[in-house]
């Protein structure tokens, strides 16, 4: 089945194009030609006025739709979760999995691996949020299942490995030569819920972790002369970092300077709950009850639980409150993520052959249509 969509600004992740439409067929991109040379015999699905771009992409994502992945741990929760993403534009997400214990972490692989060989596109692999992260910085995750990282750790994780996007640890609970161990075989490390130093920080990035999980969140922060987790992450050429852009976790002046210091290997991720796409007004996590007041997550002791953030919503904060340009913000949510996975060949651009995984928008950030897999979805 083949069809055309005409009418909207097309937006390849790095130039707009106008009077341009896009042939879709099966599930790829199968041309970009101008208006004027649409085969008539073609369907045509006109969408003037909006904007179309390439599928949003969430690598950390709790739950949403009112379901959280832990406590829920299934692929019908999957399902949940991605009928809720495609109401704000996302179409690959890596569902994230906080400090658990061994049995569920063990059954998140599990389902994971279901769900992925099902759906590779839309669930490239799980986001293994701990266990081995630090007790001081744990946020929402549940201490007695905080550990250090141990070699028969680092065994099973490697068995799964196929299984695991990312991993978040602290280096104060993993050594340089574990996170090289890990990293040389394929698994993203990501720094984040961590007390550690600035050379501790550097000390793992130089093993080989590339990431930083939620920056300014449940991290030491940059000081004059003890510069911790973030100076380390500001120090950094090349180390990939998402960012919680809902003006709640943090100022929008603090995401401007984190953009200024990491350029395109800075991303949007939601790392939403329950809240997210639902009306909810509480939920569980990890055990405690979660309380939605005004878009906030929170617990009983004012500890945030993730976000009832979108990937739409963030994309829109980053233009109207941050001061980003339009472009710039949807890479931030396309394409610099999906570098940041190795997946910028299939996914994250409109282009010819690519995945066909669309959002198309109009001119206050809704989403109006999702292509997801060459499959038009008008909302």
């Amino acid at each position: 089945m083949s069809y055309s969509l005409t009418g909207a600004r097309i937006f390849t992740g790095s130039e707009i194009l106008e009077n341009h439409a896009l042939i879709i067929k099966g599930e790829h991109i199968h041309a970009i030609v101008e208006q004027s040379q649409v085969d008539p015999s073609l369907p045509v699905h006109d969408f003037s006025g909006c904007l179309i771009s390439a599928g949003f992409i969430d690598l950390q994502l709790n739950g949403c739709g009112g379901v959280m992945f832990n406590g829920a741990i299934s692929e019908q929760t999957l399902d949940i979760m991605h009928q809720a993403n495609i109401r704000s534009g996302t179409t690959t997400f890596l569902p994230t999995l906080v400090t658990s214990s061994c049995d569920e972490m063990d059954h998140a692989l599990a389902v994971s691996k279901e769900y992925q060989q099902r759906y590779p596109m839309r669930m490239p692999g799980l986001h293994l949020e701990g266990p081995f992260i630090s007790k001081a910085k744990k946020g929402i995750h549940t201490e007695a299942f905080i550990r250090p990282l141990t070699q028969a750790d680092i065994e099973h994780l490697l068995q799964h490995r196929a299984q695991i996007a990312m991993l978040t640890i602290a280096p104060e609970n993993v050594m340089p030569e574990q996170i090289q161990q890990l990293a040389s075989s394929g698994i993203r490390v990501s720094v984040g819920h961590s007390n550690g130093s600035y050379e501790k920080t550097k000390a793992a990035f130089n093993a080989g972790a590339g990431y930083a999980t939620h920056i300014y969140n449940a991290m030491s922060g940059l000081k004059g002369r003890d510069l911790g987790v973030l100076g380390a992450i500001f120090d950094s050429d090349d180390v990939y970092a998402g960012i919680i852009v809902d003006g709640l976790h943090m100022d929008f002046a603090s995401v401007r300077i984190a953009k200024r210091q990491l350029g395109e290997h800075l991303y949007l991720v939601t790392d939403a709950t329950a809240a997210a796409n639902s009306n909810v007004e509480q939920f569980e996590f990890v055990g405690r009850t979660i309380r939605v007041e005004d878009g906030l997550c929170v617990g009983d002791d004012g500890t945030l639980g993730g976000s009832s953030l979108t990937m739409n919503e963030a994309v829109r904060h980053c233009v109207q409150n941050v001061g980003l340009s339009q472009l710039e913000a949807l890479r931030m949510a396309t394409l610099y993520p999906a570098r940041a996975i190795n997946m910028d060949h299939m996914i994250g651009r409109v282009r010819q052959h690519y995945y066909a995984d669309l959002v198309i928008l109009n001119d206050h950030y809704q989403v109006s249509a999702v292509v997801n897999g060459g499959q038009l979805i008008t909302l």
